[in-house]
């Protein structure tokens, strides 16, 4: 991994937390990998990037078990893998492309069980972002165009989604601080505070690790 530093953002819904890691990206001049992670992803595996974006940070159900073909192969080559059931199969090729990336170059990973992907590289730094729920549904609104209870509604079910998806991958629990390197409240501190307390975070775990 060399002098790489590689930053992981989990976030709450509506908590910024994607704006957040690329602001932070944007501060450090290093790349945000988001969405453009599946596409990656696609690119690596040779899984259809459809598959991907459908079935982004969600646990698929058993009928898709029936999606899986022998032509999206990975190059894995076992009768394992060859069973295995599609989301399980992108859940690896996110997590090799991971992996690959903060071997290659420092960045920002948002969301997609980085922090798990990336337990064992020592020059990480784990972030989950929060925020008031009040604030949270008023950026929904905002950015969905959408009534507060429709935002509320959008807001409960992607949180319940990531939960699951990361609660079933990595075995540890979404959002639990004891998880993380630093918990921080987008409501108290804005976008550019949190870029600011990740980077003061980030300097202190260096002087830790070089001691």
């Amino acid at each position: 991994m060399g002098g790489n530093l590689v930053f992981t953002i989990g976030r709450q819904c509506g908590s910024k937390g994607r704006s957040i890691g690329m602001k932070l990206a944007e501060t450090l001049g290093i790349k945000c990998y988001d969405k453009e992670l599946l596409t990656e992803s696609a690119k690596n595996s040779g899984l259809c990037k459809e598959l991907f974006e459908s079935h982004d940070e969600k646990k698929a159900n058993s009928f898709l078990y029936s999606l899986v073909m022998d032509t999206y192969s990975m190059g894995y080559g076992t009768s394992a893998y060859m069973n295995m059931p599609i989301n399980h199969k992108i859940f690896l090729a996110q997590f090799d492309t991971i992996k690959k990336l903060a071997t290659e170059e420092s960045c920002v990973f948002v969301g997609r069980c980085a922090d798990y992907a990336l337990a064992d590289f020592p020059n990480t730094i784990t972030v989950f972002i929060t925020g008031d729920e009040k604030d949270r549904i008023e950026h929904l609104t905002e950015i969905h165009n959408v009534t507060a209870a429709k935002a509320k509604d959008i807001m409960i079910k992607t949180d319940k989604n990531r939960s699951s998806y990361y609660n079933y991958y990595s075995g540890k629990k979404w959002g639990d601080a004891r998880n993380y390197d630093l918990c921080i409240n987008s409501s108290a501190t804005g976008i550019d505070g949190a870029v600011e307390l990740i980077r003061t975070f980030s300097r202190i775990k260096g002087e830790q690790i070089k001691q």
